[in-house]
């Protein structure tokens, strides 16, 4: 068997790389690195919990979805800063969404507060109310990313 790569790798003074088994719950590892990360690099303590609370939601999609909770394999996040911005992507070895030009219906939250509809199927639109940018479906040999954009001024 190949060696594993390591969990963590520094790939330059503005990038960091953790690779995740996929089994949920290691989400919290990919939360706790891109939180670190971004108070290291002066991200706004304010903006910490929504970028936590993406990143859990892009891996958490990532194992699900993209992977369909195949013990085998892996969730990639990549974390970079510069440019005034930090940006995180979410690879898994998945095929993407499907059809990336159709626009993914909006949950009724009031449905899901009085429990009239389940509490799933949230990640996608906390994802795109939480970060300043984020593109789906950028795909490549090794999977399917997510991409999002946090400004760290203004």
């Amino acid at each position: 068997m190949a060696a594993e790569k390591e969990l963590i790798s520094i790939l330059d003074e503005h990038t960091i790389e953790v690779r995740l088994p996929n089994k949920l719950g290691y989400e919290r590892i990919a939360m706790a690195c891109s939180a670190s990360f971004a108070k290291i690099v002066g991200f706004r303590p304010e903006r910490i919990e929504d970028l936590k609370t993406a990143v859990s939601e892009a891996c958490i999609n990532a194992m699900e979805h993209g992977n369909k909770n195949n013990p085998d394999a892996r969730v990639v996040i990549t974390m970079h800063y510069g440019d005034h911005s930090f940006t995180v992507s979410v690879m898994d070895q998945g095929k993407g969404m499907g059809n990336s030009n159709e626009p993914l219906e909006e949950p009724d939250i009031e449905k899901k507060i009085l429990n009239l509809q389940t509490p799933r199927g949230l990640g996608i639109f906390l994802i795109k109310q939480l970060v300043d940018r984020v593109e789906f479906n950028q795909t490549s040999d090794e999977g399917h990313m997510v991409r999002m954009v946090f400004r760290m001024t203004g």
